[in-house]
């Protein structure tokens, strides 16, 4: 299957599919261009001051992690914020659910990531019980409501849903337990919400149906081929931000050190670098 864009049309998820239709050729090379396209293109959204927010949402083992890691591996650290969201704290659950989401909003030129986000409210608040029908029920319409209000003010919001198997999740949970490095990642809240699989399945339906907008559309990418699915977010952000920003007209090496550079070393030193550097500025 290949990257669903999804605006309001309704879809069956197990249509969506999981496995992709062939695999990425060389994704190492690719992935390490589109580190570099990005790169360049956050420091166009630092200089233009806008602001973007990222969610990362599927089930567990599904690559939101992967994915995160290699978004945010050669980004400069000062504009980019990642978020990993757990159950609310005790004193957060006495106010509005999109309250401690207000707090974590992207300040200008600032790139935010949410790993897992509101969209709780719709998924695990209401597959495992912590919010009641009525409650989950109206989230939709609130959901739809806070996003519209994020766009109208300016925000680039990207959502990506990350569509894995439950014999992949099988897989990746075997690998998990037997790469002691990997082992950490495994909780048993993870293994008790596989028991809920059919469950979470109706919830991320629902979740596509009733959230996908034109302003804040979702994208489905068939998740079990890691490489392919890190490939593919990776070129719908670095897309989708090229939208907004001039990115080509970004150069990583300020020209007042380029002059430094000179003067201090002499012309030769990096030559090649400073005119590949130049050259894209003037593509």
């Amino acid at each position: 299957m290949k990257v669903v864009k999804l605006t309001g049309d309704p879809v069956k998820l197990n249509d969506l599919g999981t496995v992709p239709k062939r695999k990425v050729e060389k994704p190492r090379d690719k992935i390490d261009n589109l580190q570099l396209q990005l790169l360049r293109s956050q420091q166009a959204l630092f200089r233009s001051g806008k602001r973007v927010i990222i969610i990362m949402e599927g089930t567990d083992t599904a690559g939101k992690g992967g994915v995160i890691r290699r978004l945010t591996r050669h980004l400069d650290p000062r504009g980019v914020r990642v978020w990993p969201i757990g159950a609310p704290a005790d004193w957060e659950q006495s106010r509005h659910y999109l309250y401690r989401f207000w707090q974590k909003l992207p300040e200008p030129g600032e790139i935010t990531v949410f790993d897992r986000s509101w969209y709780g409210r719709v998924l695990v608040e209401r597959v495992e019980g912590f919010a009641k029908k009525e409650e989950w029920s109206r989230a939709y319409r609130e959901l739809q409501e806070f996003e519209r209000q994020l766009t109208d003010d300016g925000v680039v919001l990207i959502k990506l849903f990350l569509n894995l198997s439950k014999d992949e999740q099988y897989e990746r949970f075997m690998g998990r337990l037997r790469e002691p490095t990997k082992r950490w990642k495994i909780t048993p809240a993870d293994l008790d919400s596989r028991r809920f699989w059919a469950d979470y399945q109706c919830a991320y339906e629902d979740m596509l149906n009733k959230t996908a907008t034109e302003s804040a559309p979702w994208y489905v990418i068939p998740a079990d081929d890691k490489q392919f699915a890190r490939v593919k977010c990776l070129s719908i952000i670095s897309d989708l931000l090229q939208q907004v920003v001039d990115s080509k007209r970004v150069m990583l090496l300020d020209p007042k050190v380029i002059a430094k550079v000179i003067e201090e070393f002499g012309e030769g030193v990096l030559r090649v670098q400073l005119v590949e550097e130049l050259d894209g500025k003037s593509d």
